[in-house]
């Protein structure tokens, strides 16, 4: 009973904010944002067919997010998944991890080890070093290939500026930010200088976390009562010791701590040409993945240790562009880059002197070729070619702390080379001033070799494996503005995922009893999406957006039980598994609404609010049916607030609708260790509702400071999939000084 009347607290606020903004008028109109689109160039956001959020920096400087998961969180429209802190796994439509797609300055992110799992490499990014954010929703696939099934994801960085004269522009800014659900210290700054020709621009961040605290009121199922504590007994065995957790709202072990560096150079040597070098390093210290942490064997603590090694992120990047007519395009830009990811595993039972650590280091190089031109008044053409080539190396190493002896142990890869290339047209017509389409295609061929000599177990296959196929996907879309203030979408989109060496040679135990493991025989699976939008302008005052859409995912690949050598079970980390593998086994289907509007009024008064519903369902080869893992419940977030741009005062609230036990996933119903469980002792998924309040104040034209009160009434909650708590009460505090 109470969570409907929460729910129906936000409907009226809901209505409060369409009915307060009629009765008032401002010149406050979004219509014509510039965007960076699907075809990677810029348009205005009204002839585009697929929905698109943005986030800019001023938005981003005014809540000062954590890292750049929570940014993509304050969207409303983004759900955010975390194993640990020191995560953030995005999902989106009902798809996530490799079924969305991240480019940093138009360069892929995603690697040949992208898991179907949670990851969290978009924490890599710097939120800090991002001028703004893109979410491209539905397939992507026609401009950024393989993966681009749920959304594209296009992170914008910090650039350089130019001098308009002789005299040298500098530039820069300051941040300090702490919170202190986790003790957090965070410090950025970042400084550039301009010449006519010439910009130079340097960016760092340090963020340090302790662990984090939860709230007081909630389930009892998230508070983890013990603490393992490695020891040694007077033998010198290994005898760890499990301590009572005083604090039932600390959450250990889950501290960390991070860095971001970015170096850019710039030169333009004419108003035809224009050069640009960058350079990015992130990493993190080690931290636990804290929901292995929670579970249990025979009564008592499983590991003593489950850490993530420290993960980094490199990327050089060259990218040369040129405009100017002549027979091939108007406008041409050539990208091109080459990243390293390095990340681990590091595991030990709880008693065992085994310390297991996998590693795994990729390199993917990657080159984009893109042209615009245009061969009427009224017709663009956007065309192009991709490659990719990823590089992988992984190992396996076991460590006895009592002895120091070393030994192999079961890589979690191949060693593996991954290689993608595409090429694609893109074409927009503007049919009549009120109606324009969008239509494009792409082939994309990908190739997989995997060298199984080196994994450290017995095959039942080749130890040499390849996969070699072509896929085609494309888009049609129309966007017709009926009449003032109207705008409605219609897009057709397919996508596809190609297989990579996380699919097809992965080793690993997914839940307890289980172990994945390789599989050979994968194919592409394919997204087929339809969308309809439909967004309305009242004056300038109000805006709303709601758009309804239809995914079916075939030749879906899903975890499912599998054979191994013929057997349905292995001894794996000295304990007989069932044997899993990822398959071509299912088809999907996901459905849902998102809604949004956005309100100004008073004149200094505003109002926004996202509600995004979505529900998925996965149905097997053998008829057997699941819930989709990644379609979230219900969530969204609704906003009230003061801006006379030197004050900003906002009260907001983020959502999230209770997933009973019958709707979890089958995998998901296995977690019993990070969910609330119900009267019948099963897994489900709390609804929660928080109130925040939010001031930002401009001492003058260089100092910010911000204020933010999350979580006011302390309630103790965990979003679906999670396997770690919210914070509980948090106070976070930051300054920000430009020049």
């Amino acid at each position: 009973m109470k969570t409907i009347h929460k729910y129906k607290i936000i409907l009226f606020l809901n209505i409060f904010v369409c009915f307060g903004a009629v009765a008032q008028e401002t010149g406050y109109n979004r219509l014509q944002e510039i965007v960076i689109s699907g075809n990677r160039w810029c348009q205005e956001i009204d002839v585009i067919p697929t929905k698109i959020t943005r986030l800019n920096l001023e938005q981003t400087n005014a809540y000062n997010p954590q890292t750049a998961a929570d940014m993509l969180g304050l969207s409303g429209e983004v759900f955010i998944q975390k194993s640990q802190y020191g995560g953030g796994s995005p999902m989106i439509r009902g798809f996530s991890t490799n079924r969305l797609l991240y480019s940093v300055d138009g360069v892929r992110m995603n690697s040949a080890i992208f898991r179907s799992g949670n990851l969290q490499n978009v924490i890599s990014l710097d939120p800090f070093a991002i001028r703004e954010t893109e979410i491209l929703f539905g397939p992507g696939a026609v401009s950024y290939g393989s993966d681009a099934i749920g959304g594209v994801m296009l992170f914008n960085t910090l650039q350089p500026r130019l001098s308009n004269s002789d005299v040298p522009h500098f530039f820069g800014s300051a941040t300090v930010r702490t919170a202190t659900a986790s003790n957090e210290l965070t410090t950025h700054v970042h400084a550039g200088v301009g010449f006519r020709n010439w910009g130079f621009f340097t960016s760092f961040t340090h963020s340090s976390f302790e662990d984090l605290k939860q709230g007081t009121h909630g389930p009892k199922e998230y508070i983890m009562p013990y603490i393992v504590q490695p020891g040694y007994g007077s033998d010198g065995t290994v005898v760890d010791n499990i301590i009572a957790n005083t604090d039932e709202r600390k959450q250990s072990p889950s501290g960390y701590s991070q860095y971001n560096f970015m170096q850019k150079v710039r030169y333009k040597p004419n108003s035809h040409w224009n050069f640009e070098y960058a350079f990015h390093f992130s990493e993190t210290s080690e931290y636990a993945r804290y929901d292995r942490h929670q579970r249990m064997r025979k009564g008592l603590p499983r590991y003593a240790e489950w850490n993530y090694g420290p993960q980094k992120w490199i990327m050089n990047q060259l990218l040369l562009e040129h405009s100017g007519r002549n027979f091939l395009y108007d406008s041409l830009r050539l990208n091109t880059a080459l990243q390293r990811f390095e990340e681990s595993r590091i595991s030990r039972n709880l008693n065992d002197p085994l310390r297991e650590t996998q590693s795994e280091e990729v390199d993917a190089w990657s080159a984009n070729l893109d042209m615009r031109k245009s061969i009427a008044r009224n017709v663009t053409l956007c065309y192009g070619l991709e490659y990719v080539q990823n590089n992988v190396r992984s190992s396996g190493e076991g460590l006895d702390i009592t002895t120091g002896e070393t030994s192999l142990v079961a890589a979690r890869y191949p060693k593996a080379e991954w290689y993608s290339i595409g090429a694609y047209l893109q074409g927009g017509w503007h049919i009549t001033p009120r109606l324009n389409a969008e239509a494009g295609i792409r082939y994309n061929h990908y190739k997989i070799d995997n060298d199984f000599s080196t994994a450290g177990y017995e095959i039942p296959f080749e130890s040499k494996q390849t996969a070699n196929e072509g896929s085609i996907s494309g888009n049609i879309g129309l966007n017709w503005r009926p009449s003032s203030g109207w705008l409605l979408r219609l897009n057709y989109a397919r996508g596809f995922r190609a297989p990579n060496v996380d699919d097809m040679g992965k080793l690993f135990d997914s839940v307890d009893g289980c172990v994945t493991v390789p599989n050979p025989s994968l194919k592409p699976e394919y997204a087929d999406n339809i969308e309809m939008g439909v967004v309305k302008h009242f004056g300038g005052f109000l805006r709303l957006d709601v758009t309804a859409y239809y995914t079916h995912l075939d030749n879906a690949i899903v975890r499912r039980d599998f054979l191994f050598n013929g057997k349905e079970k292995m001894v794996y980390q000295g304990e007989e598994c069932r044997v899993q593998a990822l398959q071509n086994a299912a088809v999907a289907n996901v459905w849902g609404i998102q809604f949004g509007a956005d309100a100004r009024f008073a004149r200094y008064f505003y109002a926004n609010a996202n509600l995004n519903y979505q529900h998925g369902r996965e149905e097997l080869d053998n008829g057997d049916k699941s819930p989709s893992r990644h379609a979230a419940p219900m969530f969204g977030r609704v906003a009230f607030g003061f801006d006379n741009s030197k004050l900003r005062i906002e009260a907001y609230t983020a959502f999230q609708a209770e997933c009973k036990a019958d709707d979890m996933p089958e995998e998901e119903k296995e977690k019993t260790e990070i969910y609330a469980l119900d009267s019948n002792g099963m897994a489900y998924s709390p609804s929660w509702i928080t109130i925040n309040l939010r001031v930002s104040y401009a001492m003058n034209s260089q100092l910010m400071l911000n204020a933010t009160l999350e979580n006011i009434t302390d309630k103790r909650y965990r979003p679906y999939s999670c396997g770690i708590s919210a914070p509980g009460r948090n106070m976070t505090l930051s300054a920000t000084y430009s020049f």
